[in-house]
């Protein structure tokens, strides 16, 4: 018999190192699922369909009967593949409601001498489960800093510290400007960005503070959700005040070996913003290989619209560093005796 296990408990054996299973169909699994899960499909998204249709036009019985039918030839890829994930035979596994299609793989993966989990209310529970979370109070500290700051840098850089840390930029795949999507694949649905922020957050010790980089409640086409944006914008800034010689470089390092026409398209997007004739300046220094010339130009842009963010989407409190040049180690112990110093002021109770 499978354990059923409700939705903390099931995420709490997926961190201790259980494979989790999605067996929704493929579209499902796409459009957003538990974070780490595995695709696991029982049906393509053609037979769930068909299903689907049988259950309704027809009756539970007839759709019953096609599912078998599909499902039977699979039976055996079902197990190899199980083992394949799992060679200790240990899996999770959820449904949409926790329903049929994870209790029959659990059956099957059962027979197979599996010892297998299953989510009390399916992916339902957890999505539920991700909102309450990320709608509670946390002890957030942003790192501020205008554009070239170096922030995600630091930001890992705390993590490997043994500091506690939301990735926000990692989650949504994008780095929050015109620019923030080059390089990078694509974009997850606001959906799974939402449940990548409470399974974060899930995971962390409320006795202790959480580091943040500074961000505007949009990274892309995805949105912070209203509840965490609002705790985020009244939680401590650090704000890092970096020369903008430095930040030049730290923009360099990470764009000079993008494709030019990435960026001169980046350029156009902001055009109406920025100003058509800072635009035509800076596509001029890219066509002349100038990418330092023109990542001035940008920052012209970024340093008023940081600025006029850090005024009016911050309230709490300030702290202002100086920071000489971006030596990442020595700002990161400097960012954390500064949490340290202010941990009773700056922790919060939900």
């Amino acid at each position: 018999m499978p354990e059923i296990l409700e939705p903390i408990e099931f995420l709490n054996r997926q961190k201790q190192g259980v494979p989790i299973l999605d067996v929704r169909s493929p579209s499902e699994f796409a459009h957003a699922r538990i974070p780490d899960a595995i695709s696991f499909p029982l049906f393509t998204d053609e037979e769930r369909h068909d299903i689907g249709f049988l259950y309704k036009q027809v009756s539970q019985s007839a759709a019953m009967v096609k599912g078998l039918e599909i499902a039977g030839p699979k039976m055996a890829d079902f197990v190899l593949r199980a083992e394949l994930i799992s060679p200790e035979k240990e899996v999770g596994m959820y449904c949409w409601r926790g329903g049929k299609r994870s209790e029959s793989m659990a059956w099957l993966l059962g027979n197979a001498g599996f010892s297998t989990i299953l989510l009390k209310g399916g992916y339902k529970a957890a999505r539920r489960l991700f909102i309450n979370f990320y709608s509670k109070r946390y002890s957030l500290v942003r790192i501020g800093g205008r554009t070239g700051s170096g922030k995600t840098r630091i930001l890992h850089a705390l993590k490997e510290s043994g500091q506690q840390v939301i990735d926000l930029e990692g989650m949504a795949n994008h780095r929050g400007s015109a620019f923030g999507h080059l390089g990078l694949d694509a974009q997850p649905s606001n959906e799974f960005f939402e449940n990548c922020i409470g399974e974060a957050l899930l995971q962390m010790d409320p006795g202790q503070l959480i580091w943040i980089e500074d961000e505007s409640r949009h990274l892309g086409k995805r949105t912070i959700p209203q509840p965490f944006w609002q705790y985020l914008t009244n939680a401590p800034v650090i704000h890092l005040d970096v020369s903008e010689n430095a930040r030049v470089q730290e923009i360099m390092f990470q764009y000079a070996s993008l494709e030019l026409e990435g960026l001169k398209d980046a350029f156009r997007r902001i055009s109406r913003r920025m100003g058509p004739q800072f635009v035509k300046q800076a596509l001029d220094r890219l066509e002349h290989n100038d990418l330092e010339g023109a990542t001035r130009i940008a920052l012209t842009y970024y340093d008023k619209s940081y600025d006029f963010h850090l005024k009016n989407q911050t309230f709490g409190p300030v702290i202002n560093v100086q920071i000489e040049s971006l030596d990442i180690p020595s700002i990161t112990m400097q960012l954390i005796e500064i949490g340290q110093k202010n941990l009773d002021k700056w922790m919060i109770s939900d």
